[in-house]
């Protein structure tokens, strides 16, 4: 189960590159279920996600490189590449009486678009229940939450002419 919340950003952290970071490609082979091949550095996988904006399904099974290379030539719209930095929250914030699970760390997923996408900066949080997702109190450097906003999900932008 994949429960995240997306935000747009007010301005870059500061030196984004002294974390965590990926270089992404991933491209879309249906839209209904959402069915994506992903190369993340080395890696290759691909997902199944289920319906949803917030929370929804999602599955991940490991692809070789030639598997991942074949069948982004039989993926549709267009092919999204982008850096992924992981920020470490240190001490979220969270509505009422909210307790994280203890050993659940939340980090800051931040995708810098490449063009066509590019100057696009979109934050993701993934949380460990809904609780957490509704009690969440964006980051200052947040702008606004655009997690129920279709045209922020990279299936749809994907799918932009």
């Amino acid at each position: 189960m994949e429960i995240e919340r997306k935000y747009t950003i007010k301005a870059m952290p500061e030196n984004p590159g002294s974390y965590e970071h990926h270089r992404i490609v991933q491209a879309y082979l249906c839209r209904q279920p959402v069915v994506r091949i992903r190369k993340s550095d080395d890696d290759y996988y691909m997902t199944y996600k289920g319906k949803g904006l917030i929370s929804r399904e999602e599955y991940n099974l490991d692809l070789t490189k030639e598997g991942f290379e074949h069948l982004l030539t039989k993926a549709d719209g267009n092919v999204i590449s982008k850096t992924r930095y992981v920020i470490p929250i240190k001490e979220p914030r969270f509505k009422g009486d909210y307790r994280l699970p203890d050993g659940v760390d939340l980090c800051v997923e931040l995708d810098v678009f490449d063009e066509p996408f590019a100057p696009l900066v979109i934050a993701e949080v993934e949380f460990p229940d809904e609780a957490a997702a509704d009690a969440y109190i964006p980051e200052d450097w947040f702008e606004a939450d655009v997690s129920e906003d279709p045209q922020y999900h990279n299936v749809n932008m994907a799918y932009k002419a």
